[in-house]
Order: structure tokens, then sequence, then C-alpha cells
């Protein structure tokens, strides 16, 4: 039986509505696996949404069946709001037309975030899904380059999934995203706007400790779902790496991310807890659907 979502669909939706009220705080929504929802200001940006069960069908009938432990919180249909959408990388659970498409219907303004190394894989999947012709929509960032977005600025970072790999023009094909939220929103008296790491899937390297300490993370979504062979997947961060890595970068709040969607690939957020404790590293396990707002 899936585990129960803290709120979705209708419950879901007035929240993200009711968060207007509190324009001056960042509120994180946790969509499952890789997926977060973020507001501020009136502004949204969704990080690697997974919001179908189109891994589910594909593979239903073979030797590595994708069983969902998790409720769906929401249709992508419904998220009319969004401004900015990422995939941090090519798999389908970070890059799902079924979630994709919806989007871009529901929020003709929207903008898309991704590895440029991608784009021609991005274009290919999308378009095998429909019939849009125009996809200048579609943003294309590598490691070491800024860029704004709509209302947000974005540095692109390095991810190891399970190797840093590059296209022939040096790109980098597995991302993660370093997001400033909030520029042109300061007062007098308050810190600058905040900064938030997605991590998409990556192992620890070498040296990212040092791209990422500089930033002065606020929060940091990091996966806990550990690099096994068996699964026959790319791996990611266990929970102690990742409680590890959150107190080496300096990350103010650490979020765990990509586990209980699937059963073959999951791990267990407890573990994470009990290492964030034993690193002092600020942290916080959510439900799924559940909405938490971070406050200078």
């Amino acid at each position: 039986m899936s585990k129960p979502a803290f709120q979705k669909n209708e419950a879901l939706l007035a929240d993200i509505e009711t968060a207007r009220n509190q324009p001056d705080s960042l509120h994180i929504w946790w969509l499952g696996q890789s997926g977060f929802l973020l507001q501020y200001n009136g502004d949204h940006l969704l990080f690697d949404p997974y919001l179908s069960d189109s891994l589910s069908r594909k593979y239903a009938d073979t030797d590595k069946p994708h069983v969902r432990i998790s409720e769906l919180v929401v249709e992508p249909s419904r998220l009319t709001m969004i401004d900015v959408v990422t995939s941090s990388h090519n798999h389908t659970d970070h890059l799902d037309a079924e979630t994709l498409l919806p989007l871009l219907i529901a929020n003709p303004a929207i903008q898309f975030v991704i590895p440029e190394a991608n784009r021609a894989f991005v274009i290919s999947r999308l378009q095998a899904h429909s019939d849009l012709s125009g996809l200048d929509w579609i943003v294309g960032l590598t490691d070491g380059q800024q860029m704004t977005v709509g209302p947000f600025v974005f540095h692109g970072v390095p991810a190891a999934h399970n190797t840093i790999e590059r296209d022939a023009e040096g790109r980098c094909q597995f991302m993660g995203f370093v997001v400033e939220i909030g520029l042109g929103h300061e007062k007098p008296g308050r810190q600058k706007p905040y900064r938030i790491y997605h991590s998409g899937d990556t192992l620890w390297y070498d040296g990212m400790v040092d791209i990422l300490r500089p930033f002065n993370i606020d929060v940091a979504f990091l996966p806990i779902n550990g690099n096994k062979p068996e699964r026959r997947v790319a791996g990611n961060l266990n929970p102690d790496e990742a409680a590890r890595l959150g107190h080496e970068i300096g990350a103010k709040l650490v979020i765990p991310h990509h586990y209980d969607l699937f059963a073959f690939n999951t791990a267990d957020p407890t573990d994470f807890a009990d290492a964030c404790q034993q690193y002092g590293t600020p942290f916080r396990v959510m439900q799924l659907g559940e909405r938490i707002s971070v406050s200078r």
C-alpha cells in the first residue's frame, strides 16, 4: 500500500495559495522523489518534478519493476502557478514528458532550465509525446555558468551520477543548481536573498565542497538513496554522506530527497536524521505534500 501524503490535491493547492499571505518567507513543498516546489513573494520554482506513473507502467512486466510506494500528490496540470521548472539530467524521474507537457500547457509563460548538453535529448523526448512546434521555453546551462531565468538567478554546479560526464564541448550532462531567490525584494536590514542548492542526482566528488561552500547555502536538497550496483541504476549519496556534505558546505538546512518513491530504490530517512545529529547538520525530513516556511 502506498505511503499516504501529508496533504495532496485540493488541500495542497489551497496551501500553496495560503502561503501567498506570507510573502517574506520562503515556502517549500516536497512533491515526491526529487521534486520540490518553492514559493517566494508570489514567484514559483519547481525542481525536477516527477508527477506521473510513467515508469511504473514502462517497467511493469520486466525484472526491474518500479513499484510506487508513495501517493501522487497532485496532477501536474493543476500546478498553474509555475514560473520556472528544472530537469537536472535525462533520467525519467527527473525528465518526464507526462509531467512536463501538462505543466507547459498549464503555464504558457513557463521557462525550463536544463543542462545545455542535454538539449537535443530533451527536445526529442518532449516532441515524441506532443505535436508542440516551438520549444523556446528551454534554457540551457552548464557548470560554472550564471544565468537569470525569470525572477531567479541560476548557477550551474556539476553532479556525478555516477561520474561527472561531459559532452564533446565539455558541458555537464548531470547537474545541480544553486538558485538565488529574492533578488530585487531586499529590504533595509535584511540579509541577502536565499541561496538554494538542488543537487540533482549525485555522488560525492573531488572539489564538491570547494564549489559549494562559497555560496553560503541556506537550504540544500540532497539525495540519500545511496549507490548500490545490484539495483542496476546510477547511484547517489547515502544518508551518512548527505548529512556530512551538508555539514561541510555549511548549509543552514538540509532536506533529503530521492527516497520513498520506488520500492527497489529507496532509503530510510531515519538514518539520515541520525547522521545529521552526529555531524551537527541542521536538517528537516519532510512528508509528501508538506510545507515548511523559512524566514530570516
